[in-house]
């Protein structure tokens, strides 16, 4: 098929950027990128809430102690 062994970094993420506009459009790139943005940042609360609530945990592991 295609070989892109020989193409480098900026070079793919260009590829790649010409390919979604192609294959999603101009107008509708701002929405993917909102949702990709709203679930980036759910990811990380989520993943905060969970540090939050190990600590929470071993802190009263320790209090128990």
């Amino acid at each position: 098929m295609f070989y892109l062994g020989a193409v480098g970094g900026p070079q793919i993420l260009i590829i790649v950027l010409v390919i979604v506009v192609l294959f999603f459009g101009g107008k509708k790139i701002p929405e993917l990128m909102k949702g990709l943005g709203k679930g980036v940042n759910e990811f990380k609360n989520a993943s905060k809430g969970d540090q939050a609530s190990s600590e929470a945990e071993s802190e009263d592991e320790k209090e128990s102690k």
